[in-house]
């Protein structure tokens, strides 16, 4: 009798003798073990998937894998032709709380930069009309404009000139982030500038309108002196801007709260919202992308421990839950002490896995890249019409190496950082540039920064800032402020630069003069 008839004998009659009961328990254990052979075959996944964009690996061929030894892919063929998207329940809860919170950010900011325009339009229109309205109003009662005062008339027009350069490379730039309060210093200097040009204009009206005055000479050197002092506000901004922060007095310590990775940074007079959006623009490219697969193994194999306790009430249902609490507590402490080995045994396991399909992935790579390179030494007898482009290579190679590559990723669970089309366009990329296998497998065989992956793959985009001082103040030692996003944070603190104490010591070059003491019963 094989497996399957014996398992549903055992299944179909309740009433067979022993050695069929205990026959059809070893069945239904043979069964079992090849799911739960490494502990997570009760692991279940949900996904939701679109007709384009999937990772190159689907989520529920986690649970495939389990059941399959380390040679079913040595026969199998690799198929291409997958779709290209998946998202999660906590994707699509991420998309719509930044579709919720994108929606003020917008109004703020465009009614940052109406305001701005204006006042920009304003200050840049004023010295014209000073020097416009007199000879439109009065033009028969002005005295005559000599050489100097036609001399004022390219002054203003080179200083107009140079203050509208500077001010488009100082101001007129791309936001970097929305700030959840505005730049203190930016709005101290919007708030001068306007009350500097209203100040003009109400002495303007005062004094030029209103008397009619017939000096255009002195009319035009009013115009000057508003542009150089425009030219000044601008030189003031320069430093409260740029130059202010350049010199380090602050050490940042960036702690992500899931793994524990840190960084250290060191910044100048910030406000607490720069410092932060400082942080992220940091976070993006020095730490390594946040893989939230790589913690659920803890967290399974904690709830295993707990899976396997049962407490029973022997005195009744009168006693409550605390009885049972405190065994379970207790069984817990008991069962600590042997948990170290299993995890030792399965951290070596699966070390031996990774190296074994990691070598695997390796020699794959390396042949199909001896392929394509032996393509392109007889793609020189070919016709014209038979030459492939990088992308029909990357093509033509990648079936060789997808099934080496989709265990490995598995294996690391790196599977939803990488999608099947950004492998290729990878692949063709290396093509192109006469790139090793090793340079195009870097990518893979170690997790990059953030910014080397999609941006639908980052996992943070909307941040809050949390902080017990109001963001607007500037950086002191020891506080702390922290960046959430929806599935990790950053835990900032600030420490001062330690003032250092640096002195001098002389020594006289000829000082530096030796003696060789000989004895007796030396050797020398």
């Amino acid at each position: 009798m094989d497996t399957e008839s014996t398992y549903s004998g055992y299944s179909y009659y309740s009433s067979h003798s022993k050695k069929s009961h205990r026959q059809g328990e070893r069945n239904r254990e043979r069964h079992k073990s090849p799911r739960n052979k490494d502990g997570r075959g009760s692991e279940k996944s949900v996904t939701i998937q679109a007709p384009t964009g999937e990772p190159l690996l689907a989520n529920d061929s986690t649970r495939t894998e389990e059941v399959q030894d380390d040679n079913w892919g040595e026969t199998t063929t690799a198929i291409t032709g997958t779709s290209e998207h998946s998202i999660s329940q906590e994707d699509i809860a991420r998309i719509s709380k930044d579709m919720e919170d994108s929606v003020g950010l917008d109004c703020k900011r465009y009614l940052g930069l109406t305001v701005a325009a204006f006042l920009g339009l304003l200050v840049f229109l004023t010295p014209i009309a000073f020097i416009l309205l007199p000879p439109i109003l009065w033009r028969d009662e002005l005295d005559t404009c000599g050489p100097i005062c036609e001399g004022l008339f390219i002054s203003v027009a080179f200083k107009l000139l140079i203050l509208l350069i500077g001010t488009w490379a100082l101001f007129f730039r791309k936001p970097r982030a929305d700030m959840p309060r505005v730049f203190v210093f930016r709005a101290l200097l919007l708030v001068l500038i306007f009350l500097f040009v209203v100040s003009y204009w109400l002495f303007y009206g005062v004094r030029i309108l209103d008397s009619r005055d017939r000096n255009y000479q002195g009319i035009v050197q009013y115009a000057v002196s508003l542009v150089d002092a425009l030219l000044f506000i601008h030189y003031l901004a320069i430093v409260l801007l740029e130059l202010r922060q350049l010199q380090p007095m602050f050490t940042l310590q960036v702690v992500r709260s899931t793994d524990g990775e840190s960084r250290f940074y060191s910044l100048g007079h910030l406000s607490i919202q720069r410092a932060a959006l400082v942080v992220l623009e940091n976070y993006y490219k020095d730490f390594s992308i946040y893989n939230p697969n790589l913690l659920t193994a803890s967290k399974f194999r904690a709830a295993k421990h707990m899976a396997g306790l049962k407490v029973y009430n022997v005195d009744g249902p009168s006693n409550n839950a605390m009885g049972q609490s405190q065994a379970m507590i207790a069984a817990a402490a008991r069962r600590r002490d042997s948990s170290h080995n299993e995890l030792y045994y399965e951290e070596a396991e699966h070390e031996r896995r990774v190296k074994k399909r990691r070598a695997r992935l390796v020699v794959a790579v390396e042949e199909a890249f001896i392929h394509i390179q032996r393509l392109q030494a007889e793609e020189q007898q070919k016709a014209p019409g038979e030459v492939m482009d990088s992308r029909e290579a990357a093509q033509a190679i990648f079936p060789s190496m997808a099934r080496a590559l989709q265990k490995y990723l598995r294996t690391t669970r790196q599977q939803h950082y990488h999608s099947m089309e950004s492998i290729l366009q990878h692949l063709a990329f290396c093509i192109t540039n006469s790139m090793t296998p090793k340079a195009f497998l870097e990518r893979y065989l170690s997790a990059g920064p953030t910014l080397q992956y999609d941006k639908e793959r980052w996992l943070s985009t909307q941040w809050r800032l949390v902080s017990e001082e109001s963001v607007t103040n500037g950086l002191r030692d020891g506080i702390i402020f922290v960046l959430k996003c929806l599935d990790f944070s950053l835990v900032v603190t600030v420490k001062k630069i330690p003032f250092i104490v640096l002195s001098e010591e002389f020594i006289d070059p000829k000082s530096h003069k030796f003696v060789l003491r000989l004895q007796s019963e030396t050797s020398v």
